[in-house]
């Protein structure tokens, strides 16, 4: 990964956090880290 895609990646983020934030009050965030959390104790069970 090049500096200037890593650049646009982070900046895109920030982007999705800043505008949940503002929306919904970060509630799609909240959504998807509790999901992320799940999947990992879901993988973990498979290891």
């Amino acid at each position: 990964m090049t500096n200037k895609l890593a650049l646009w990646l982070g900046g895109l983020i920030l982007l999705f956090l800043l505008g949940d934030y503002l929306l919904t009050g970060g509630a799609a965030a909240l959504f998807l880290a509790r999901e992320f959390a799940d999947l990992l104790n879901w993988v973990a069970f498979w290891r």
